[in-house]
């Protein structure tokens, strides 16, 4: 029996999947990542966008093509929002949610929806199936925030965090040579289990892969914490440090706890721990209540904050948020707003590949693109080029070349 498994959405949906994965194998299933023709088929969603979710519904008739006769089970996020959205395209469907991901095997024969409650406690029940050159760990999951634009809390639960022996003895068996911290809300690490992400950097110190962080809110960035990765020789110095908005009325709007000169303060301690540090950013742009002058205050906290490079989403609005009551901008704005965003991305990218040129850096190759070259990243999350080098090992580089999709390097 041949079983597919599709993800779509963030780090941690990939690394569900990849414990997805083993439980199928562990069953003997024959699997693959992806669509093709297959027995069973697995989905796993995301809702954290409208697209998000339309992408999720949109793969059915994907796979009615490969095999119509295929049983598919639907899991994740937008099945735990709406699972009669898929019921409703497919009634022949499993619709499994968000929690207890691989406990449809037992339920193979059964058609619906069969939707666990979140549970208390961290959920330590994936092993994921095989590693790539950077794997992701999940030890987190859940969010207390309840940002008033997103949904995600509503169908992860409470924030709960893993065990540091169990993130440990996963962190030394993965074999990668680099390993990607992840959660909903890693800067929430420990709240429930008397713990601290500090204490987790710490507990990680002698692992023999590069430790790299996910993404982090302001709060978390504190001279605790920034002491104890600065002790550490595997760590990586890339920084995800989630913005949304410089302004400080639509940040209050967001529910996000944090100004925009806090936030920068917060850039200034990193900086001053790691000065060669990358520094990426999360921005949505048309938030309901953003004004122009609203706008132009995040493209001044960019700015200053100098990012390697930014994500840009313009906003979507999620039923069942705070945000979601409010009427939307118009979506010209949007576009407008992204595109003028989009232009300070390049140009603070830029800077920092400048920055970049005639330094050493340590980096891993992990594949060959179309165009022959082989990519990957530095510690500090440089993209790397080059025609040949080993893969899956760290080498020593020097950044040579600024090209349209990275920095071309030579081997020390």
């Amino acid at each position: 029996m041949k079983a597919c498994v599709y993800t779509l959405g963030c780090k941690l949906n990939q690394y569900e999947s990849f414990g997805i994965i083993d439980a199928l194998q562990r069953a003997g299933y024959e699997v693959a990542e992806g669509l093709e023709p297959a027995d069973l088929y697995v989905v796993n969603t995301c809702a954290v966008t409208a697209e998000a979710e339309r992408k999720s519904r949109q793969v059915l008739a994907k796979i009615k093509k490969l095999n119509p006769e295929a049983k598919t089970v639907i899991c994740g996020c937008a099945s735990q929002k709406d699972p009669q959205a898929f019921l409703r395209k497919d009634p022949s469907l499993l619709v499994t949610g968000n929690f207890r991901k691989t406990a449809f095997l037992g339920m193979l024969d059964r058609c619906g929806a069969f939707l666990a409650d979140p549970p208390a406690a961290y959920e330590d029940c994936f092993h994921p199936a095989r590693v790539h050159t950077r794997a992701y760990l999940k030890v987190q999951d859940g969010c207390d925030n309840f940002c008033s634009y997103c949904i995600v809390p509503y169908l992860r639960g409470r924030s709960r965090s893993r065990e540091i022996p169990s993130i440990l003895a996963e962190a030394n068996a993965c074999g990668a040579a680099e390993i990607v911290l992840t959660g909903i809300n890693l800067s929430d690490y420990g709240k429930n289990i008397g713990s601290s992400l500090p204490e987790l950097m710490r507990a990680l110190k002698g692992i023999s892969a590069r430790i790299r962080l996910g993404s982090l809110e302001v709060h978390a960035v504190t001279p605790e914490l920034l002491a104890a990765l600065a002790d550490m020789p595997n760590f990586c110095p890339h920084f995800h440090l989630s913005l949304q908005s410089g302004s400080d009325r639509v940040l209050k709007d967001m529910n996000r706890h944090y100004t925009g000169e806090e936030f920068l303060r917060a850039v200034r301690l990193i900086r001053e721990a790691f000065p060669e540090a990358g520094l990426t950013t999360d921005v949505i742009v048309g938030f309901p209540s953003e004004r122009e002058e609203d706008f132009a205050r995040t493209v001044e906290v960019c700015r200053a904050a100098a990012f390697s490079d930014l994500h840009i989403f313009p906003y979507s609005s999620r039923e069942g948020t705070a945000a979601g009551k409010q009427k939307p901008l118009p979506k010209e704005v949007l576009r407008d707003r992204a595109a003028r965003l989009e232009a300070v991305r390049a140009d603070c990218r830029a800077s920092f590949w400048k920055s970049q040129l005639g330094r050493e850096q340590e980096v891993i190759f992990e594949e060959r693109g179309e165009d022959g070259m082989l990519t990957g990243y530095s510690r500090n999350y440089l993209p790397c080029l080059i025609r040949e080098a080993p893969c899956g090992l760290p080498v020593r580089a020097r950044a040579e070349e600024i090209r349209p999709e990275g920095v071309a390097v030579s081997l020390l």
